[in-house]
């Protein structure tokens, strides 16, 4: 008999093979597995994990129907909640949410729950389930900016509700950062990602790329001449952050975003993609977040040394405790307390190397976390030739500075209220990166689906 208070193990690629490809690392569970750890969760009548969750799924009702084999009526369950299941079960954190406030974790393992809501959006593809569509139309027409996490939860569920909905992305494809952002090996685009988004589209979604609001068309143009009753601003934090140090601007020194951007949407790491990237045989990463074990371990697979340059500890590390694990395994090098001063160029301006000085730790700062301070005299130098810096993102002010009335914060965030989105100009609403600064995706699915409701109301009683 399996022993209830451990998970069922998932099955992974062998790190050894997994470091030389951009196949998935994690390979899921398969029918028998889903239901032997569906059987673990006891349902609880007050069921935490769902409040652990910003888009509210009814776990305990889907896991039963897994429980029970019925894996269409679990994939209906999960998507009266979430446009995004398949994506959700594979990048959410689901440590810090939904498993963990999970009762089973008291005295042994949580429940699987994001293993469980992959396996159950795998199957509802494989087999051809859909979500189901809305049947009466109410004729007002909604505009979405940003065909991301937020912008596609907030389409999906307006278009449920009847509305005429067409999302505006920049990029040629949809998807936001699920494309450009995590890469193949964590969140597979033509296998999950462009199923999730044709998901959408099922639903009445019209989706137009290569319009870069603010340049192609603004939001009051939108709104006063193209007959959009509201508009919601999903464009997420796309702008990169730097350090200031020495060298930055050398040739070999790249935004995570950039390194990103390349290899994942425009498949440089595909050899029959005419994309230029620096592939490096030494590389360093300059962060701690899961950008950075993504841009890590990106370039470890392109065949370099990689470094992760940390200025705290690893109990500090902003990463999720898997990706840092898969890091490890697949044989990142991690130099924590360590934090760069300069990088060194060589005569054709190019990086050469690093100079950083080693860090201790010192009373809390504002976020909670022990301030890191360079111990004197500790200053040493890395032999390099590519350096990503992974330093968070800001949201781009193009839109904000387009659109009258639309006010930011001193971050260049649009202010937003958390609970319906409502920005300070009347019937636009915002949510996910554009508000917060950087996050996670189902935080912004979660300000999706909060703007969505906001947004029924407003034009409900208009």
């Amino acid at each position: 008999m399996a022993d209830v208070l451990k998970k069922v193990p998932v099955r992974e690629q062998d790190p050894k093979v997994r470091a030389t490809n951009f196949d998935e690392v994690c390979l899921g569970y398969n029918k028998e597995e889903a239901m032997e750890e569906a059987a673990r969760c006891i349902n609880c009548k007050k069921a935490k994990c769902v409040q652990g969750c910003p888009v509210n799924i009814h776990i305990p009702e889907f896991i039963h129907e897994v429980k029970e084999g019925n894996f269409e009526e679990a994939y209906k369950v999960i998507s009266k909640s979430s446009a995004l299941p398949a994506i959700c079960g594979r990048v959410c954190p689901q440590e810090s949410q939904c498993e963990g406030k999970c009762i089973r974790g008291v005295k042994g393992e949580p429940i699987s729950i994001g293993k469980l809501e992959r396996f159950v959006a795998d199957w509802a593809r494989e087999n051809g389930i859909k979500p189901e569509a809305p049947t009466e139309r109410n004729g007002k027409k909604v505009a979405v900016i940003g065909s991301g996490p937020a912008g596609l939860t907030c389409a999906g569920d307006l278009a449920k509700l009847g509305y005429d909905v067409t999302i505006f992305e920049a990029l040629h494809k949809a998807g936001g950062v699920l494309v450009y952002g995590i890469p193949e090996f964590r969140l597979p685009k033509s296998a999950v990602v462009e199923k999730e988004v044709e998901n959408v589209k099922s639903l009445g979604v019209k989706i137009e790329t290569n319009v870069i609001i603010g340049k192609s068309v603004t939001i009051d143009e939108l709104m006063d001449k193209e007959g959009f009753e509201a508009v919601f601003i999903g464009s997420g934090a796309g702008l990169p952050m730097f350090m200031g140090i020495p060298g930055e601007n050398a040739n070999g020194v790249f935004s995570a975003n950039e390194y990103l951007t390349r290899n994942n949407l425009m498949k440089a790491f595909r050899d029959d993609y005419d994309t230029p990237i620096a592939k490096g045989k030494k590389v360093a990463v300059v962060g701690g977040g899961n950008v950075a074990m993504d841009a890590a371990r990106t370039a470890l697979r392109l065949g370099a040394e990689v470094h992760i340059v940390y200025r705290r500890s690893e109990a500090e590390l902003p990463a999720r405790v898997e990706e840092v694990h898969h890091a490890k395994e697949e044989g990142i090098i991690f130099d924590l307390l360590t934090n760069p001063k300069e990088i060194l160029v060589d005569e054709n301006d190019h990086v050469k190397g690093m100079k950083v000085v080693k860090m201790e730790l010192g009373e809390p700062d504002a976020s909670g976390r022990r301030r890191p301070v360079e111990i004197p005299g500790s200053e040493y130098e890395i032999e390099l030739d590519t350096v990503i810096m992974s330093l968070g993102t800001s949201p781009n002010p193009l839109i904000s500075s387009t659109t009258i009335g639309l006010d930011t914060n001193k971050r260049k965030c649009i202010i937003a209220d958390e609970e319906t989105g409502k920005t300070t100009k009347d019937g636009v609403f915002a949510g996910g990166d554009a508000v917060t600064g950087a996050a996670t995706v189902i935080l912004a699915m979660g300000a999706g689906k909060a703007a969505a409701a906001g947004i029924h109301e407003f034009l409900s009683n208009k």
